[in-house]
């Protein structure tokens, strides 16, 4: 069996950009996604608006472009509300950078979170969803998972 000359270089080629990908891989760390704040936006007679607001905190020696968030809340254990964020926004190499995610709700999933905060004026919280980043080493969708505690009488979300 003779191998030509392109052929050998085909294969080297697959195998370097094998490599490289590989590489890319290991040196990518995943951005912590924290819950930082909730706030009302509007209120109507059916129900209201909120902007959710997370921190993202890019742990890699390169800057992340992040080109697409899912999110869905979670009050107790009633979904609150979901949505999609689309709107690229940027986080520098060991920063942070705040998302603000529109969200609207409905009055009928929020009896009991409004029960809970009138009651005791804290409500537990979790926020669940994928991200999608661009970077130098090539685009990277991660999950995030977090749970917390808001709190009307101390003005935000609590760990």
């Amino acid at each position: 069996m003779r191998i030509t000359w392109s052929a050998a270089m085909a294969g080297a080629a697959l195998v370097v950009t094998g490599a490289c990908a590989s590489l890319g891989l290991g040196s990518f760390k995943d951005p912590v996604v924290t819950f930082k704040d909730a706030r009302i936006t509007g209120l109507g007679v059916t129900g209201g608006a909120i902007e959710i607001v997370l921190d993202v905190y890019n742990p890699n020696r390169f800057r992340l472009e992040g080109t697409r968030l899912t999110y869905r809340v979670l009050v107790d254990s009633t979904e609150f509300g979901n949505g999609e964020y689309t709107t690229k926004f940027g986080v520098d190499e060991k920063s942070n950078s705040e998302v603000r995610l529109p969200l609207s709700f409905t009055y009928k999933g929020v009896g009991a979170a409004g029960r809970a905060l009138t009651q005791t004026g804290t409500v537990e919280y979790r926020v669940i969803g994928d991200f999608t980043v661009s970077t130098p080493l090539g685009n990277f969708t991660r999950p995030y998972d977090q749970k917390g505690r808001f709190s009307t009488l101390q003005g935000g979300a609590r760990d």
